[in-house]
């Protein structure tokens, strides 16, 4: 039981969620490397009465075919003791409710030693070596689960220190990231804070919502046995538009490509993301798309939810309704990263470069027709222009896709946007229009649509200053 595959993460996850149908609202874990180490999870929940709490120690304490509230995180009533257990060798839980305080241990020396199942009643004498007791007493109610004798955790460790810390600062990034829909919830929704010693944890949202370039596509929603299942698509910003912090929330160091698919949540609470359950292959054109499930646990059993609650597999009626939203949102991944910063209600774009399909295969040219392009070969003699028009040739035919390929997979940032991007944009802009009148009807056109040039057209801001500039001095 020790061995079902419990990462420290998950097992401090598995807690939470019973913090949260517990009625937690501040839920903080303490954890101390040093002397005798261990992890405790306080919360102010019900807290559980001495009866419930002795049923709660019992492994499979609750019947997964049983009907559960539409809030209750739990599934098969084996999480507390399972988890627990397979981070730690003595699991102690103790519980105020009604003034009433209850403490039971699971200590695996002790069942060793007597050979049988045999779990620990505490008595005030055991109470006064239990850490944060003072915590829950100021509290009134609430519970405490405290681990102590880190077997798995400091095992082939030098330094339980470090082990420890670093491992508690992974959990800190994986449950902001779970339970991102409680510590910053949906209106309506009351708030959780959730913290490690003390430090509050942000939520980390993988759609990044509120950055501006993202793209909230329809919801949809579909019914499987009487129960809803929301899908809601998102497409997120192109990596050149997203700061270090961003890109981090968005990726971390997997990157962008290997974290798209649907992330499916089980009442707000994210158990499994970064997956196209096979309806689609994970690729370039798509690693922008993420799709938000959510479901009831009330079909529980048609999604084979596992005892850690971080594996599941559709069941073939939302398959099937998950399967029509998938090419409709690679599409639109895929504009964004080809296409991204064209704005196509605001007229045609005139494009640096054209894509050409050619025998089975695409290639890039120049265009010709650029501004830029056309206001600099016009300028040229007959025997410039042809020189010009074979290096244009050359440019285009040691295109380096590969190597642009492997850039974009890696989600390197483009360096066209640094810090000098005025003065490269001015210097264009007074190519073109080096040769043209104040009063040219040519040059009040090119002055119009700009915008709709490339590369104007992904800096408005900038360009709208050089069309000012222009206007007023001619």
């Amino acid at each position: 039981m020790r061995s079902i595959g419990y990462s420290l993460e998950s097992a401090l996850a598995d807690l939470i969620d019973n913090s949260v149908s517990a009625k937690a609202k501040h839920i903080n874990i303490e954890f101390r490397p040093s002397d005798a180490p261990y992890i405790a999870v306080i919360d102010d929940g019900e807290g559980m009465s001495k009866d419930v709490l002795q049923g709660a120690m019992r492994y499979g304490s609750t019947n997964p075919l049983q009907k559960r509230r539409s809030d209750d995180m739990g599934r098969y009533g084996l999480g507390l003791k399972t988890s627990s257990l397979s981070q730690c060798r003595r699991m102690t839980v103790i519980s105020l409710r009604d003034g009433a305080l209850s403490a039971y241990r699971w200590d695996l020396d002790v069942i060793v030693e007597r050979g049988t199942w045999a779990m620990l009643e505490l008595d005030s004498e055991d109470l006064a070596d239990i850490p944060h007791l003072d915590v829950l007493r100021e509290q009134g109610k609430g519970t405490i689960v405290l681990w102590e004798n880190l077997d798995r955790l400091t095992a082939g460790e030098s330094s339980i220190d470090t082990a420890l810390g670093q491992q508690m600062d992974h959990a800190r990034g994986h449950l902001s990231l779970v339970f991102h829909r409680f510590i910053s919830p949906e209106p309506g929704r009351s708030r959780i804070s959730l913290a490690i010693n003390q430090n509050p944890l942000p939520a980390i949202d993988p759609f990044l919502p509120n950055h501006k370039a993202t793209q909230h596509l329809d919801e949809d929603s579909f019914t499987v046995e009487g129960s809803k299942v929301v899908v809601k698509p998102f497409i997120l910003p192109h990596a050149s538009k997203l700061s270090p912090t961003e890109m981090e929330r968005a990726g971390g160091s997997d990157g962008l490509r290997s974290q798209q698919g649907f992330y499916i949540y089980r009442n707000r609470r994210l158990i499994i993301w970064g997956t196209w359950f096979r309806l689609a292959r994970k690729d370039e054109l798509s690693k922008l798309a993420r799709v938000r499930v959510d479901i009831p646990n009330s079909l529980d059993h048609l999604w084979t939810l596992d005892i850690k609650k971080s594996a599941a597999h559709p069941p073939e009626a939302v398959r099937l309704n998950l399967r029509r939203t998938v090419e409709r949102i690679r599409q639109v991944s895929g504009r964004t990263i080809t296409f991204r910063g064209r704005s196509t209600d605001r007229g045609e774009l005139t494009a640096g470069w054209n894509e050409v399909l050619d025998r089975g295969g695409v290639r890039f040219d120049i265009n010709r027709d650029h501004p830029s392009v056309k206001a600099f070969s016009n300028r040229l003699t007959k025997a410039d222009a042809m020189a010009f028009d074979a290096v244009l040739t050359v440019v285009e035919s040691s295109f380096p896709a590969e190597a642009l390929y492997s850039r974009m997979a890696s989600d390197m940032r483009s360096t066209f946007n640094g810090e000098d991007i005025s003065d490269r944009l001015r210097e264009v802009a007074e190519s073109i229009f080096v040769d043209l009148d104040a009063s040219s009807p040519v040059r009040k056109t090119l002055l119009a649509t700009l915008h709709l040039i490339e590369p104007f057209n992904l800096h408005p801001v900038e360009t709208k200053k050089i069309i000012e500039a222009m206007e007023k001095h001619g």
